[in-house]
């Protein structure tokens, strides 16, 4: 689906701990740094639907597994992909796609590095029901 790039990502396996890489600003998808941060989903939950008019997302989950759905409302065509640590790439949406995103495991924690900081004028959400989500995404 155009406007989002699946990119797979280096684990490096370390005998006190592994290293993930996450991005580089040389990356495809790199657009621009604006801020980076986790957010956690709890097992089932569902987050979403919310669309970013300027935003470029690059996700990417370490810890856990979740499921993204991303939409293009204009099209009507979606796109899904879990992203855990057996199957860890970067996830990056352009702007103008809707995009909700459901907990796997007991604990799911995702790292966005976000092309610009948050500004909530810059986006729109709206009900989980306005689309489904469980339809769209093959749940």
């Amino acid at each position: 689906m155009d406007g989002i790039i699946l990119t797979p990502l280096k684990k490096i396996h370390h005998p006190l701990g592994d290293i993930f890489h996450a991005i580089k600003k040389s990356d495809n998808g790199f657009v621009n740094f604006g801020e980076a941060y986790f957010s956690s989903i709890n097992q089932g939950c569902v987050k979403g639907w919310k669309k970013h008019t300027k935003m470029v997302l690059n996700l990417v989950v370490p810890i856990g597994e979740i499921k993204f759905v991303i939409y293009n409302d204009f099209l009507e065509e979606s796109y899904s992909v879990k992203i855990s640590q057996k199957n860890y790439q970067r996830l990056t949406i352009e702007p103008g796609l809707w995009v909700a995103f459901k907990g796997i495991d007991k604990i799911n924690i995702l790292l966005n590095v976000a092309s610009m900081e948050h500004d909530s004028s810059e986006s729109e959400s709206t009900l989980i029901d306005t689309f489904s989500f469980s339809k769209l995404g093959n749940i």
